[in-house]
């Protein structure tokens, strides 16, 4: 995945049994407390954790501006999440009992008699709605009349080497709206923003690696560069394909034929259905059908430039191609968001719930968590939660720096992979070998030691940590229900005496020396567009290998929608339908790595040629291990995986 925030689912009732399932999935849900005394109805994690009184600068002109969004509960917002789960867990009586999308908003969407109170709240208060629907109202106005609609002040605190505004205290709304507000979020003016997680640069100027390459792993050996390992390693291949993934993954005669998968990102490329339809011509793809491409987007789009739009084209085509490559019979629909923002990419996620677009949507964008309020974290779940009712499940990359540290300087996941309401997916690396067997994989993780000016050593053997799947134990997500009993305590209780979600759930694919191969128009040296294919990684590859994935597990179970997954895919662990994924799949103390080159210039040879040695299995603190681990989750689908969704 990879974007930065500056940080980018006919049933019947459950009413008789919801109280039955009082112990249901613990949740990261700042609902509007208490009454805090004056009439208000606190609305917890309003106030960002980084506004401290150290931090504080003095208080904010009450000319200055707010835009910000108010989220509605609905009808009844813990019914939601209680029928989430009851129709997502196979040990449940209504497991499968999915609701439609006018059923889920006539049972539990907001009334337009809640958006009205809402809209009447604000206004009273000097804001200007500036828009509206049944999830949330947005306005905006001066800090003055923010002050008296949220009853709280704001001051400027210093967050970094920036200074932003953050109110002093909770928000809270007037006590009568205590069941219609879920949260408000803007009210901070840092920016939330998410960042597209490949590890290589967006290829607004055209990319290309150069050779030689193997064509499936270990095929092209160099024996006169120096040795790793003990051994003379492989040059990484040139990219796999769909066909050599679809054999890793046990794809069998399944194609996902009926399903539909959706694909969120930002912007949208100009040239995805002409790159898409020439890419799977060219790689050994069957071709598009009339109508099986298609794309919702935006009226417009915003911070084109901040966002860095060209290089989510990128982004859309990797996804589409490997959906496509994964599962070559499914619909795919492209939902884009106006810009990179959260508010914005949550209207996306939305669009597809709202419409029930698609059973399956992969996600290849998000932020570190510590950069995420639990008032954005609730209206993310909100959606995430109104899928599942609908039997839609969303797949979420786990990020591309490991545990953060070295990006960020803190141990922490990434998010929205870590709600517990998404399949969050992680990353390996894998070798396809001859007859496109699948050979084994290791936890991605990354290290990268030059080639020595004489050509006879690895300069700083094996060098440092540059990229791998992100992992760990998150600070503010309870364990979820169906992670319990899997997840070893060493990790869940990594951050203290309570257990915690921990990231991934399940993984694929991922590392860019074990890539994909995907072509897209780009702009070539003399400035013309052109077609070019280069290989690439990250957990944005393994996000929509494994939608594909699920795709034909869904095709296979008759076209039942899974929903949202985690449930199915955490009771399915221990019966060797997965690739228990370690970092040493040789043995342990065997070590691995490949060989690559790389042009200076990211185009050709003219400016010279990088070669490096990438160590493969080295994810900075985290660990792919025997059972459970915080790097692949419980591993990758393995031969049978598929097959077992027509049992259920």
């Amino acid at each position: 995945m990879s974007s930065r925030r500056t940080r980018v689912r006919a049933g019947l009732s459950l009413a008789a049994t919801l109280p039955l399932l009082a112990g249901a999935l613990a949740l990261s849900i700042p609902t509007a407390s208490a009454d805090t005394g004056h009439g208000r109805h606190a609305l917890q994690g309003t106030k960002p954790t980084w506004a401290t009184s150290s931090a504080d600068r003095g208080a904010t002109a009450d000319s200055s501006k707010v835009s910000a969004r108010v989220y509605l509960a609905g009808r009844d917002a813990q019914g939601l999440a209680a029928y989430a789960r009851a129709v997502s867990d196979p040990q449940s009586a209504s497991y499968g009992k999915y609701l439609s999308a006018k059923q889920t908003q006539a049972r539990f969407g907001s009334t337009p008699a809640q958006v009205k109170q809402v809209t009447d709240w604000l206004k009273s208060a000097g804001l200007t709605v500036t828009g509206s629907n049944q999830h949330y109202v947005s306005v905006s106005g001066d800090v003055a009349a923010a002050e008296k609609a949220f009853s709280t002040q704001f001051h400027n605190y210093r967050k970094g080497s920036h200074t932003y505004r953050a109110p002093t205290g909770t928000a809270s709304a007037p006590q009568s709206l205590q069941n219609v507000v879920l949260t408000v979020v803007g009210l901070d003016s840092a920016p939330h923003v998410v960042k597209h997680d490949d590890t290589l640069p967006p290829p607004e100027a055209v990319f290309r690696n150069a050779g030689p390459f193997s064509s499936y792993y270990g095929s092209n050996v160099n024996k006169k560069l120096p040795s790793a390992y003990g051994s003379k390693a492989p040059y990484a291949i040139k990219g796999y394909t769909g066909k050599q993934l679809r054999a890793a993954y046990g794809a069998g005669d399944k194609t996902g034929k009926g399903v539909t998968v959706a694909i969120t990102d930002a912007y949208a490329s100009p040239y995805i259905a002409q790159d898409a339809a020439k890419y799977a011509s060219l790689n050994g793809d069957k071709g598009y059908k009339k109508g099986q491409l298609s794309q919702v987007l935006p009226a417009d789009y915003t911070k084109v430039e901040e966002c860095g739009a060209a290089g989510w084209y990128g982004e859309e085509t990797l996804d589409v191609e490997a959906v496509h490559g994964v599962a070559p019979d499914a619909n795919i629909v492209y939902v884009g968001g106006a810009s990179c923002y959260d508010d914005d990419l949550l209207d996306s996620l939305s669009k597809v719930v709202d419409n029930h677009l698609a059973d399956i949507v992969s996600n290849s964008w998000g932020d570190i968590e510590a950069n995420q309020t639990p008032a954005l974290a609730a209206a993310y779940d909100q959606v995430f939660q109104t899928g599942a009712v609908e039997g839609i499940g969303f797949y979420f990359s786990s990020g591309d720096n490991g545990d953060e540290v070295a990006n960020t300087g803190t141990k922490q996941v990434d998010t929205p992979a870590n709600s517990a309401w998404v399949t969050a997916v992680g990353g390996t690396s894998l070798a396809v070998g001859k007859g496109d067997k699948y050979s084994f994989e290791t936890g991605w993780g990354t290290e990268k030691a030059t080639l020595s000016a004489d050509g006879t050593s690895w300069t700083g053997f094996p060098g440092a940590f540059t990229s791998g799947a992100g992992g760990g134990t998150s600070a503010t997500v309870a364990q979820p229900f169906y992670q319990r009993g899997v997840v070893p305590n060493s990790l869940a209780k990594a951050n203290g005496k309570s257990a915690m979600r921990t990231v991934p759930d399940i993984s694929a694919v991922a590392d860019p020396n074990t890539g994909f191969l995907v072509g897209q128009t780009q702009t070539l040296p003399d400035g013309t567009l052109g077609y070019d294919q280069y290989r690439i990684g990250g957990t944005s590859l393994a996000a929509p290998v494994i939608a594909g994935v699920q795709a034909l597990a869904q095709q296979a179970r008759h076209g039942i929608p899974i929903g949202f997954a985690n449930p199915s895919i955490y009771s399915r662990y221990g019966t060797g339908l997965y690739h228990d994924v370690t970092d040493h799949p040789l043995g342990q103390g065997q070590g691995l790595g490949v060989v690559r080159n790389d042009f200076a210039n990211s185009t050709d040879a003219s400016d010279g040629i990088l070669t490096s040695i990438r160590t493969l299995g080295q994810d900075s603190s985290l660990k792919a291990v025997v059972g459970y681990d915080d790097v692949t989750g419980v591993g990758s689908p393995a031969k049978g995986y598929v097959s077992s969704y027509s049992k259920r």
